[in-house]
């Protein structure tokens, strides 16, 4: 898979902007601040339809304008397909696949399938557990696009739940009868998220096991153990890694999920908010018996959130299509094992685009082509442009 064509109008700092690309490597260089990161960040939302930047849309769009659009033709074995996504403010998001319009922008999810490594990959070493819950989701909705609907039905059940909860003192007797229909959606929408969730830490674990074994051979082992927030815990057969998915799981999870909605009931009431879920779980990163998030090194959580990106593209690209790697301004930050071990992957990938403010900083290995990325202040609104290969 790769990207043949990038179109942007009133895309954060690019007020139009027309590329064409290529399989193989290539560098957007140019000064910090000038808009090379805010490709990369286009293409990254229309793999998953949100940033690796900003949790709302509205920054997206350009200062000044009312719209923001960004679109691609994506070639894949062979088979083109334009996709194109318009962010408007106060009003919902559209998405077309080849200039017809879709129903919902999700429909587009599938198309392109990226990896996105990036400074901020820090923060799913060090950051809170919706960091790690979102990379799950993502790359989950990446590999199946159809958990896109089953993300956004349980998030609003929880939503709905929550406002229920949070309004108890104010409803009426039948406030139990209406708290069991609601638990009942929440159960199912949930479990069938946590069945997925575990399947793929167990895909993953081992290539991020093995991916950070290659970039830090002297440190201690890494895996990945999910963690929920059932006060019980998993069922012990799910604790086991390398236990085979079954048949019945989501009904196992469902009714697991049910009890101990039951359980928590009375101090979710007194707290009026939702303590049970996949919204509260984590995914512990593991270095040998210890949590990297408060025990790693400043290079052992780094090579764990490159382990983690590596991982996720072995996982994709094993499933027969290579996602295209997306590497935005990290050779920078990295050492000279861990810009080997990212450039060997890099290299055999069908299409990988850097950004890098210094060209130096890019690995010769990659031979990419090279696209200069500039800054025009004279017409007193900031706007980048290409300054050509």
């Amino acid at each position: 898979m790769h990207v043949r064509a990038l179109s942007l109008r009133d895309f954060r700092s690019w007020d139009h902007v027309d590329i064409e690309l290529s399989a193989g490597a290539t560098v957007f260089v140019g000064s910090n601040g000038n808009g090379k990161t805010n490709l990369l960040e286009a293409l990254g939302y229309l793999s998953t339809l949100g940033s690796h930047r900003v949790s709302a849309d509205a920054p997206l769009i350009r200062r000044g304008a009312s719209a923001a659009r960004a679109g691609a033709t994506v070639v894949n074995s062979g088979r083109e397909l334009v996709i194109d996504i318009e962010l408007a403010t106060g009003s919902p998001n559209k998405a077309r696949i080849n200039r017809s319009p879709v129903r919902r922008p999700r429909e587009i999810l599938g198309v392109l399938s990226t990896v996105l490594f990036a400074p901020e990959d820090l923060a799913l070493v060090r950051g809170d557990p919706s960091e790690r819950r979102r990379f799950l989701d993502e790359l989950l909705t990446t590999r199946l696009p159809r958990m896109a609907a089953v993300r956004a039905d349980y998030d609003r059940v929880l939503r709905q739940r929550t406002a229920l909860l949070k309004s108890a003192g104010r409803k009426s007797t039948d406030l139990p009868a209406t708290l069991d229909v609601w638990d009942g959606h929440l159960a199912a929408h949930g479990a069938v998220l946590l069945d997925q969730r575990l399947r793929l830490v167990r895909e993953l674990g081992p290539h991020v096991a093995a991916a950070y074994a290659a970039i830090a051979p002297e440190s201690r082992p890494a895996a990945l153990r999910y963690r929920s927030s059932f006060a019980a815990g998993l069922p012990p057969e799910f604790a086991d890694p390398a236990r085979a998915p079954q048949p019945d799981d989501v009904d196992v999870l469902e009714a697991v999920f049910l009890h101990e909605l039951a359980q928590a009931r009375s101090k979710e009431l007194e707290r009026g908010m939702c303590l049970v879920g996949a919204h509260r779980d984590d995914l512990d990163l593991m270095l040998g018996a210890e949590p990297a998030k408060g025990f790693a090194s400043h290079g052992e959580s780094w090579s764990f959130a490159l382990s983690l990106r590596l991982g996720a593209f072995e996982l994709l690209r094993g499933h027969g299509t290579d996602p295209v790697l997306l590497l935005d301004d990290v050779f920078a930050e990295l050492d000279r094992r861990r810009r080997t071990a990212l450039a060997t992957v890099a290299v055999g990938a069908e299409q990988v685009l850097i950004t890098a403010a210094v060209p130096e900083d890019v690995p010769a290995e990659l031979q990419a082509r090279r696209v200069g990325v500039a800054a025009d202040d004279s017409t007193g609104t900031r706007r980048s442009y290409l300054r050509g290969d």
